[in-house]
Protein backbone atom coordinates (compact mmCIF):
# COMPACT_ATOMS: atom_id res chain seq x y z
CA UNK A 1 0.00 0.00 0.00
CA UNK A 2 3.28 2.33 0.78
CA UNK A 3 4.23 1.61 -2.52
CA UNK A 4 1.43 2.57 -4.49
CA UNK A 5 0.89 5.60 -2.48
CA UNK A 6 4.51 6.64 -3.25
CA UNK A 7 4.17 5.39 -7.13
CA UNK A 8 1.13 7.25 -7.17
CA UNK A 9 2.79 10.79 -5.63
CA UNK A 10 5.76 10.35 -7.95
CA UNK A 11 3.32 10.11 -11.37
CA UNK A 12 1.38 13.10 -9.77
CA UNK A 13 4.60 15.17 -9.09
CA UNK A 14 6.48 14.17 -12.89
CA UNK A 15 2.52 15.24 -14.27
CA UNK A 16 2.82 18.59 -12.50
CA UNK A 17 5.90 19.24 -13.79
CA UNK A 18 4.98 18.38 -17.23
CA UNK A 19 2.45 20.43 -17.01
CA UNK A 20 4.50 23.14 -15.89
CA UNK A 21 6.78 22.73 -18.28
CA UNK A 22 4.15 22.86 -21.53
CA UNK A 23 2.58 25.62 -20.43
CA UNK A 24 3.43 29.26 -21.84
CA UNK A 25 1.81 32.65 -21.13
CA UNK A 26 2.10 35.37 -24.17
CA UNK A 27 1.30 38.94 -23.58
CA UNK A 28 -1.18 41.46 -25.00
CA UNK A 29 1.57 42.34 -27.59
CA UNK A 30 3.10 39.42 -28.71
CA UNK A 31 2.37 36.60 -30.31
CA UNK A 32 4.26 32.86 -30.06
CA UNK A 33 5.83 31.24 -33.25
CA UNK A 34 5.65 27.16 -32.40
CA UNK A 35 8.00 24.77 -33.78
CA UNK A 36 7.14 21.60 -33.82
CA UNK A 37 9.47 18.87 -34.63
CA UNK A 38 11.82 21.69 -35.77
CA UNK A 39 8.53 22.34 -38.64
CA UNK A 40 6.28 25.85 -37.59
CA UNK A 41 2.92 25.74 -37.40
CA UNK A 42 1.23 28.18 -39.73
CA UNK A 43 -0.93 29.85 -36.97
CA UNK A 44 1.12 31.68 -34.15
CA UNK A 45 -0.17 31.93 -30.47
CA UNK A 46 -1.96 34.72 -29.36
CA UNK A 47 -2.28 36.33 -26.01
CA UNK A 48 -3.09 34.64 -22.87
CA UNK A 49 -1.80 30.82 -21.74
CA UNK A 50 -1.07 28.31 -23.98
CA UNK A 51 0.01 25.05 -23.72
CA UNK A 52 2.77 23.06 -25.88
CA UNK A 53 3.75 19.20 -26.16
CA UNK A 54 7.12 18.67 -23.93
CA UNK A 55 9.69 17.91 -25.67
CA UNK A 56 7.92 18.15 -29.21
CA UNK A 57 7.11 21.95 -29.41
CA UNK A 58 9.61 25.13 -29.03
CA UNK A 59 7.56 28.63 -29.23
CA UNK A 60 9.23 32.05 -29.95
CA UNK A 61 7.47 34.87 -28.80
CA UNK A 62 7.45 37.98 -31.12
CA UNK A 63 6.79 41.58 -30.09
CA UNK A 64 4.02 43.59 -32.04
CA UNK A 65 4.87 46.54 -30.40
CA UNK A 66 6.03 49.75 -32.98
CA UNK A 67 10.15 49.75 -32.43
CA UNK A 68 12.11 53.31 -32.89
CA UNK A 69 15.30 52.68 -34.22
CA UNK A 70 17.81 55.31 -34.75
CA UNK A 71 19.76 55.23 -37.94
CA UNK A 72 23.39 56.16 -37.15
CA UNK A 73 24.04 59.40 -39.24
CA UNK A 74 25.52 58.44 -42.82
CA UNK A 75 28.44 60.84 -44.65
CA UNK A 76 27.46 61.27 -48.12
CA UNK A 77 27.78 63.47 -51.18
CA UNK A 78 25.02 65.26 -52.72
CA UNK A 79 23.86 65.35 -56.08
CA UNK A 80 24.99 68.83 -56.05
CA UNK A 81 29.10 67.77 -54.86
CA UNK A 82 28.20 69.17 -51.24
CA UNK A 83 29.41 66.38 -48.15
CA UNK A 84 26.92 66.07 -45.44
CA UNK A 85 26.12 63.91 -42.61
CA UNK A 86 22.41 62.85 -42.27
CA UNK A 87 20.73 60.74 -39.23
CA UNK A 88 17.42 59.41 -38.96
CA UNK A 89 14.68 57.33 -37.09
CA UNK A 90 12.84 54.61 -38.50
CA UNK A 91 9.29 53.17 -36.53
CA UNK A 92 8.65 49.61 -37.33
CA UNK A 93 6.19 46.93 -36.21
CA UNK A 94 6.04 43.29 -37.06
CA UNK A 95 2.93 41.91 -38.86
CA UNK A 96 3.74 38.43 -39.85
CA UNK A 97 5.75 37.07 -36.34
CA UNK A 98 6.39 33.64 -38.85
CA UNK A 99 7.75 35.56 -41.66
CA UNK A 100 10.01 37.34 -39.19
CA UNK A 101 11.00 34.67 -37.33
CA UNK A 102 11.35 31.98 -40.43
CA UNK A 103 12.13 34.33 -43.52
CA UNK A 104 15.61 36.71 -41.96
CA UNK A 105 17.60 35.50 -39.21
CA UNK A 106 17.50 38.89 -36.97
CA UNK A 107 14.54 41.08 -38.50
CA UNK A 108 16.08 44.44 -36.91
CA UNK A 109 19.48 44.33 -37.51
CA UNK A 110 18.28 43.78 -40.69
CA UNK A 111 15.96 46.79 -40.98
CA UNK A 112 18.46 48.63 -39.83
CA UNK A 113 21.03 48.06 -42.52
CA UNK A 114 18.92 48.55 -44.99
CA UNK A 115 18.00 51.45 -43.15
CA UNK A 116 21.73 53.21 -43.86
CA UNK A 117 22.22 51.95 -47.42
CA UNK A 118 18.91 53.26 -48.24
CA UNK A 119 19.87 56.72 -46.21
CA UNK A 120 22.91 56.85 -48.05
CA UNK A 121 21.11 56.32 -51.62
CA UNK A 122 18.99 59.14 -50.73
CA UNK A 123 21.83 61.56 -49.62
CA UNK A 124 23.40 60.52 -53.60
CA UNK A 125 20.18 61.52 -55.31
CA UNK A 126 19.02 64.28 -53.74
CA UNK A 127 20.01 68.11 -53.51
CA UNK A 128 20.93 70.08 -50.84
CA UNK A 129 18.30 72.41 -51.51
CA UNK A 130 15.93 69.18 -50.43
CA UNK A 131 17.52 67.97 -47.94
CA UNK A 132 17.25 71.00 -46.30
CA UNK A 133 13.43 72.48 -46.90
CA UNK A 134 11.77 69.35 -48.80
CA UNK A 135 12.24 66.72 -46.47
CA UNK A 136 8.70 65.70 -46.17
CA UNK A 137 9.02 63.53 -49.93
CA UNK A 138 12.46 62.82 -48.79
CA UNK A 139 11.28 60.91 -46.19
CA UNK A 140 7.97 59.13 -47.85
CA UNK A 141 10.77 58.10 -50.46
CA UNK A 142 13.22 56.93 -47.90
CA UNK A 143 9.98 54.88 -46.36
CA UNK A 144 8.88 53.51 -49.53
CA UNK A 145 12.66 52.01 -50.46
CA UNK A 146 13.26 50.37 -46.73
CA UNK A 147 9.78 48.83 -46.97
CA UNK A 148 9.97 46.69 -49.77
CA UNK A 149 12.45 44.45 -48.69
CA UNK A 150 11.28 44.44 -44.96
CA UNK A 151 7.57 43.28 -46.16
CA UNK A 152 9.01 39.71 -47.12
CA UNK A 153 10.59 39.83 -43.47
CA UNK A 154 6.95 40.23 -42.10
CA UNK A 155 7.78 43.89 -41.35
CA UNK A 156 5.65 46.89 -42.05
CA UNK A 157 7.33 50.02 -41.90
CA UNK A 158 5.52 52.95 -40.46
CA UNK A 159 6.99 56.22 -40.90
CA UNK A 160 10.96 57.55 -41.73
CA UNK A 161 12.10 61.14 -40.52
CA UNK A 162 15.40 62.11 -41.07
CA UNK A 163 16.37 64.24 -38.36
CA UNK A 164 19.35 66.23 -38.52
CA UNK A 165 21.54 67.35 -41.93
CA UNK A 166 25.54 68.34 -40.56
CA UNK A 167 26.89 70.36 -42.78
CA UNK A 168 30.56 71.80 -43.34
CA UNK A 169 31.42 75.46 -41.57
CA UNK A 170 32.72 76.61 -45.19
CA UNK A 171 29.19 75.90 -46.44
CA UNK A 172 27.96 77.27 -43.56
CA UNK A 173 29.51 80.38 -43.99
CA UNK A 174 28.59 80.16 -47.53
CA UNK A 175 24.96 79.76 -46.70
CA UNK A 176 24.89 82.82 -44.43
CA UNK A 177 26.63 85.28 -46.79
CA UNK A 178 24.11 83.88 -49.73
CA UNK A 179 20.86 85.02 -47.01
CA UNK A 180 22.93 88.46 -45.89
CA UNK A 181 23.13 89.12 -49.97
CA UNK A 182 18.91 88.13 -50.43
CA UNK A 183 17.70 90.13 -47.88
CA UNK A 184 19.72 93.41 -49.01
CA UNK A 185 18.43 92.77 -52.60
CA UNK A 186 14.75 92.51 -51.33
CA UNK A 187 15.15 96.04 -48.90
CA UNK A 188 16.88 97.78 -51.65
CA UNK A 189 14.01 96.62 -54.25
CA UNK A 190 11.01 97.74 -51.73
CA UNK A 191 12.80 101.24 -51.26
CA UNK A 192 13.30 101.30 -54.85
CA UNK A 193 9.22 100.38 -55.18
CA UNK A 194 8.56 103.04 -52.76
CA UNK A 195 10.56 105.35 -54.85
CA UNK A 196 8.96 104.82 -57.86
CA UNK A 197 5.32 105.09 -56.42
CA UNK A 198 5.92 108.59 -54.26
CA UNK A 199 8.10 109.73 -57.74
CA UNK A 200 3.94 109.06 -59.20
CA UNK A 201 2.34 110.70 -56.99
CA UNK A 202 4.87 113.39 -56.82
CA UNK A 203 4.40 113.61 -60.46
CA UNK A 204 0.04 113.70 -59.89
CA UNK A 205 0.27 116.79 -57.35
CA UNK A 206 2.74 118.70 -59.91
CA UNK A 207 -0.01 117.93 -62.59
CA UNK A 208 -2.74 119.36 -60.14
CA UNK A 209 -0.40 122.68 -58.79
CA UNK A 210 0.55 123.14 -62.54
CA UNK A 211 -3.41 123.62 -63.05
CA UNK A 212 -4.28 126.15 -60.03
CA UNK A 213 -1.47 128.33 -59.26
CA UNK A 214 -2.72 129.36 -56.20
CA UNK A 215 -2.55 125.39 -54.74
CA UNK A 216 1.43 126.51 -55.29
CA UNK A 217 1.24 129.18 -53.43
CA UNK A 218 -0.82 127.54 -50.58
CA UNK A 219 1.68 124.40 -50.30
CA UNK A 220 4.33 127.45 -50.22
CA UNK A 221 2.27 128.93 -46.49
CA UNK A 222 2.25 125.24 -45.20
CA UNK A 223 5.78 124.58 -45.55
CA UNK A 224 6.73 127.61 -44.12
CA UNK A 225 4.41 126.75 -41.45
CA UNK A 226 6.37 123.39 -40.67
CA UNK A 227 10.04 124.96 -40.53
CA UNK A 228 8.85 127.34 -38.07
CA UNK A 229 7.55 124.52 -36.25
CA UNK A 230 11.07 123.16 -35.48
CA UNK A 231 12.30 126.33 -33.56
CA UNK A 232 14.82 127.29 -35.71
CA UNK A 233 16.59 130.46 -34.58
CA UNK A 234 17.12 131.79 -38.03
CA UNK A 235 14.22 130.90 -41.19
CA UNK A 236 15.35 131.68 -44.47
CA UNK A 237 12.34 132.15 -46.63
CA UNK A 238 12.75 131.69 -50.14
CA UNK A 239 10.44 134.54 -51.96
CA UNK A 240 9.57 133.24 -55.79
CA UNK A 241 8.84 135.77 -58.23
CA UNK A 242 5.23 134.39 -58.86
CA UNK A 243 4.14 135.27 -55.51
CA UNK A 244 5.01 139.02 -56.12
CA UNK A 245 3.39 139.08 -59.63
CA UNK A 246 0.10 137.72 -58.09
CA UNK A 247 0.28 140.56 -55.41
CA UNK A 248 1.25 143.10 -57.66
CA UNK A 249 -1.87 142.01 -60.07
CA UNK A 250 -4.20 141.82 -56.65
CA UNK A 251 -3.00 145.41 -55.50
CA UNK A 252 -3.90 146.52 -59.07
CA UNK A 253 -7.01 145.34 -59.73
CA UNK A 254 -7.82 146.84 -56.40
CA UNK A 255 -6.76 150.39 -57.26
CA UNK A 256 -8.77 150.26 -60.65
CA UNK A 257 -11.62 149.22 -58.91
CA UNK A 258 -11.22 151.94 -56.25
CA UNK A 259 -11.03 154.53 -59.20
CA UNK A 260 -13.91 153.61 -60.53
CA UNK A 261 -15.76 153.50 -57.31
CA UNK A 262 -14.71 157.22 -56.89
Amino acid sequence: MGLFLDLLVSLLGIGVVGLASSARVVKQYERGVVFRLGRVREAPRGPGLTMLVPAVDRMTKVSQQIVCMPVPAQDGITRDNVTVRVDAVVYFAVVDPVKAIVAVQDYQFAVSQVAQTSLRSIIGKSELDDLLSNRERLNEGLELMIDSPALGWGVHIDRVEIKDVALPETMKRSMSRQAEAERERRARVISADGELQASHKLAEAAATMSDTPAALQLRLLETVVEVAAEKNSTLVLPFPVELLRFLDRATGERVVDHGDAT
